[in-house]
């Protein structure tokens, strides 16, 4: 029995409902974000055509109206992921035995706010507003992926400027900084970009994260714990 090599087998087509399927079950069993471009590959389909059906079904997955669930879908800029809700944590911690611990310390916080509601900022604008050095905060918050380096801001000197990450969104079940609460006496801007530009501020990307601008610390009005 020979096989017809003239047979051409049609590519299986997808609806809608089948290519969420497939993205719920790689996102649950990845844990992590993925991008459009890989669920567009293993769904015959387009990475802008994942990416508007991923954020159609986020509505729904993720509104209060619909089934009730213990996780949410969140969608980034170029990926996706499912996570769990935030105030489900302790009976996730109960059930796994899993002990608290990496919490960020209220200095912490507070930089990791300044920069999310102003960015993007240099830590000489950190610093003015907190009051006191920030620059064992800010070095911790960039070891923890939570904001990183993004430019420098054209003036002399060319301090480092800092913006959150994507991790600082998974993190906080945040899609965009959009997502943020609003802060009474906060000026209005837009933010469907995901940003929050900052009035009259110029500055230059750049990879080149060497030669930090170096601010006297001191020992008395520095913050150098981390609880």
């Amino acid at each position: 029995m020979t096989i017809d090599e003239n047979i051409i087998t049609e590519p299986t087509i997808l609806t809608d409902d089948e290519k969420m399927s497939i993205i719920e079950a790689v996102l649950f069993a990845a844990g992590y974000p993925v991008g459009y471009a890989k669920l567009a590959a293993v769904t015959a389909s387009s990475p802008s055509e994942i990416k508007k059906l991923v954020n159609e079904r986020a509505e729904y997955y993720n509104s209060p109206d619909s089934l009730p669930r213990g996780i949410m879908l969140l969608c980034f800029s170029d990926s996706c992921q499912l996570c769990t809700k935030s105030e489900l944590g302790g009976y996730i911690r109960d059930a796994l035995g899993i002990k608290r611990g990496g919490n960020l310390s209220a200095s912490s916080l507070e930089v990791l706010a300044i920069v999310a509601y102003n960015e993007p900022v240099t830590r000489s604008f950190i610093d003015t507003v907190r009051g006191v050095d920030s620059s064992y905060a800010v070095n911790s918050l960039t070891e923890k992926h939570l904001i990183e380096p993004c430019g420098r801001l054209d003036v002399p000197g060319r301090p480092m400027i800092y913006r959150t990450t994507e991790d600082f969104l998974r993190v906080f079940g945040m899609s965009s900084l959009g997502d943020l609460p609003v802060v009474e006496g906060h000026p209005d801007v837009e933010k469907d970009d995901g940003t929050i530009p900052m009035e009259g501020m110029v500055f230059t990307e750049t990879t080149d994260y060497s030669d930090e601008e170096s601010t006297p610390v001191s020992d008395a009005g520095g913050d150098n714990t981390e609880s």
